[in-house]
This record gives structure tokens, sequence and C-alpha cells, in this order.
């Protein structure tokens, strides 16, 4: 089901400027029992990227009462939040537009997922590599042609996900997730100054590790410096943590730091 300010709705306007521009921004997240998982961490993604956009917050109290108004009460579900600048405006101008749209819709757990959680998954290398715009880097805005342009060469090689790098060619991502792994006693993860997205996911192993006083390096790491690691897992909302058990032709073990913040982690 979709809710368009607080209503149920199966339409917009051709004027919104998500449609026109991709102006704006959302956040995927999970649900259990109808429960909203770390609405926190989301809110205030969200807020940061809506600052970055300049446009003008959204009552956040209404929308969370929208958001548990949506909530799907299986077990497990995903919520979609979606907010745009409003409707209206000449050309790029942002002049003379609408109030923000605010979209959400609830939709099913993907059942895989629960299966790379326990059983790890395999990565391929994607050859498709993404820009370099520190303006926009780690907020998930509504322009995501160049994650559209990964996920199609995945499904013509028939993957069902790998490592992103972009143009300087350092790691940054999959097509779906963020990236860490293990080399000796450090957790490395890249760091998204120029490109990809942060995930809520990916904050909270940070703040774990912290908490943990685990080693983390953050930097800009060539795809040799991941090839190298001791064991590798992935991060989102909804899939929570994976480990990876092969990167193309190089094998890993499913560690026992994956399996622990894992377990920890687990919501």
């Amino acid at each position: 089901m979709y809710w368009l300010n607080g209503q149920t709705a199966d339409s917009i306007s051709l004027l919104d400027r998500s449609f026109q521009y991709g102006d704006g921004c959302f956040t995927t997240m999970l649900t259990k029992q109808g429960k909203l998982m770390y609405w926190s961490y989301h809110l205030q993604r969200m807020q940061a990227c809506l600052d970055a956009l300049a446009i003008p917050q959204p009552d956040w109290n209404q929308v969370e009462t929208w958001l548990n108004l949506a909530a799907n009460n299986e077990s497990l579900a995903g919520l979609k939040l979606h907010i745009s600048r409003g409707e209206g405006g000449r050309g790029y101008s942002a002049t003379q537009v609408s109030a923000p749209n605010v979209t959400i819709n609830d939709f099913a757990y993907p059942a895989h997922y629960l299966q790379w959680q326990e059983q790890g998954i395999e990565l391929g290398v994607c050859r498709t590599r993404l820009g370099i715009n520190p303006l926009l880097a780690g907020h998930k805005h509504n322009n995501r042609l160049e994650q559209v342009l990964v996920k199609t060469e995945l499904d013509e090689r028939a993957l069902a996900d790998a490592v992103v790098l972009n143009i300087s060619g350092n790691v940054i991502e999959t097509s779906m997730a963020n990236l860490f792994w293990r080399q000796g006693e450090i957790l490395y993860t890249p760091d998204l100054d120029v490109s990809g997205v942060a995930g809520v996911a990916r904050r909270r192993v940070l703040e774990h590790a912290k908490l943990q006083n685990i080693p983390v390096q953050l930097g800009q790491f060539e795809l040799a410096d991941l090839l190298r690691a001791n064991e590798v897992f992935i991060t989102n909302s909804l899939l929570g943590i994976a480990p990876i058990k092969a990167i193309e032709s190089q094998s890993f073990s499913i560690g026992t730091m994956t399996r622990s913040i894992q377990e920890t982690l687990s919501p």
C-alpha cells in the first residue's frame, strides 16, 4: 500500500520534482511486528540529506505517525520513506515549489536475506564504475541512475551482488550494501566522502566497533586490498549483516568477527 502525505494513494502528480529531477531523498527501514527498527538513525540520515539538498524539513512527529500506520504487522517486513521537494517550479529552479511530498510504502521482507545471513553470499566485481560527487556522496538522494546501471549489469551477468568501485579505482560498496573486511586485528571500510551511500547499518557497525575497542580504518582502498582480507561482510538496513564467501575466484571463510557483530547487532 502507498501513502501520500498521510493518505492512501495510488498516484502522484507528474509535476512532482522527484519524478522530474530526482529531487529528494529516501530511506528503507526494517520493521518487526509493525515496529520501526532504528528509526532515530533513519531520521538523522533523512534530515542530513534534506539539509544538503536545501529541502524544508517536514513535521517529523507526523511522519513517524504515518510510518507506524503504514507498517506491516508481519514478523519481518520493509518500509520505504521517500520525500520529494514538492511540485512545481520553473525548470531546475526551486522557487515557487509546493510543500514537500512524503510518500511511504510497505513491502514484504526478501526471503533470501535470511539464507544470506546464515550461509553467506558470493560477489562478483562490477565493471560499471561510480562517479566522483563530493557534494552528494554519502546521501541516499532520489537520483539513483548509477545504481540502476550497476544492477542492469548484474542482471545481465546473473550476479546476486557485486563489489562496486568508483572511477578512481577505489572500492566503495556493493550494489545494495556497505562493505567491511577484517585484516589482522583491524576492521576496514571505505570512506564515502566522494562516492557511495552511508547506510544506517554501516553506522551501527562503526559505533559497535568503537564501543568494543575494535580498531577501524576508513580510507581509500583498491580491490587488491579487499582481496587480502581475512573475512568480509556486507551491511544494509534490511539484510543486517551477511558474510561474504567469495569475491570472484577469491574465497573467504566466515569469520568470528563477522559472526560476533552479526549476533550483537541482530534486531
